[in-house]
Formats: C-alpha cells, structure tokens, sequence
C-alpha cells in the first residue's frame, strides 16, 4: 500500500502532559505531535490521522496514543505543494519546501502504545523525508492549541524538570488541544510502501 506520512510536532508544557498521563507511563519530552496518513492510489486515498505524545512504561520507550481518527472523520484538499487535513476539530496544513533529509528514525522509538493495553512496534522507513512548513489549529473549544512554522526548520526537544504539580486529568484529545503551542519543532512528509 503507498503512503504519505504527514508529521508535525510541537512543545508544550510538559507538567501539563504528566498530569494526563496514566500511572504507568513517564513523559520523555514536552512534545504533542500529529500523523496524517494518506493511504492508497492517488485519487483513492483514505485519511487516517493520529495524536501522540513520547513516553517511557511497560518496559519500552516509544509513543503514546492519545486519539486516531480515519476517514471521513477527516477529508483533505492539496493546493499545489500544500496539503491540509480538515474535521470538525481541527486543521492542519504541510507545505512541502523542497529540502530533502534523512530516514525519519528515531533511536529510542520502539513503536506506539494503544490504550488499553495494545502496542505496535515502529515501522521501518528507508526513504527520505522532505521537511514542510506548517500550520494547525485545534477546535474542540475556544483557546485550543495552534501554531505555525515556516522555514523547514527541525528544533530539538528538551526534557524540563517538574515545576507544578497539576489536577491529574483524563488523556484525551481535547485535553492535549487545550495544552498552548509553545512552538512547532519540526515538520516533514515521507513517501513510502507498506506491505
């Protein structure tokens, strides 16, 4: 199956995100970041879309799912090299800048946990990414997350210390929305097959 992987990742405060966070799970940095998929031929592509966060628990480290989606909970539009995800709750668009860079492989990803108690191992990418600008703006309620990068630019990720201890919470995708944008830390779109 051919697909086109859309990733953006953002900071945010990391207090905010263990206070969300089952008991079983540590955060490993103050990242949100968003999947789109496009997956199929071209013209007959489904969307699937998902919400992570990076965690350490269960003897493994890699992503924690928050939320997926799949169409046609979310539809997409291209616009010359722009390509925009839209539902009800929120949009975001990835706009390719012609800079190619390496695999998008990440050394301490061991795959993706789904809540309850499901886990799929990271999937091997070989081919290159091709950085992207990007915007997004989440709408479950008024003050939801948003942000914007232009330049292509990748930013690194610093773990902070515990600073406040707030309410713990459900994690949720509108709990993650609510969390502010401190800055996008990089975008990017890899073209590849899935067996």
């Amino acid at each position: 199956m051919h697909i086109e992987q859309f990733v953006m990742a953002y900071q945010v405060e990391q207090d905010r995100l263990r206070a969300m966070l089952p008991e079983d799970f540590s955060s490993l940095r103050p990242v949100l970041r968003i999947n789109a998929e496009l997956r199929g031929r071209a013209g007959e592509e489904t969307v699937y879309l998902e919400l992570n966060t990076p965690v350490e628990g269960r003897g493994k480290r890699g992503w924690l799912n928050v939320a997926n989606w799949q169409s046609p909970v979310f539809s997409y539009k291209r616009q010359g090299k722009a390509t925009t995800f839209r539902s009800e709750f929120l949009e975001i668009t990835y706009t390719a800048v012609g800079i190619t860079g390496g695999c998008p492989a990440e050394g301490d990803n061991a795959g993706c946990f789904f809540l309850p108690d499901g886990f799929v191992p990271a999937e091997t990418i070989g081919e290159n990414k091709e950085f992207c600008d990007c915007t997004f703006a989440w709408h479950f309620a008024p003050g939801d997350a948003q942000g914007e990068m232009v330049g292509g630019k990748t930013l690194p990720a610093i773990p902070t210390e515990s600073k406040h201890q707030y309410p713990r919470e459900p994690l949720t995708p509108q709990g993650a929305a609510r969390i502010p944008c401190e800055q996008i830390l990089g975008s990017y779109v890899v073209r590849f097959q899935r067996p």
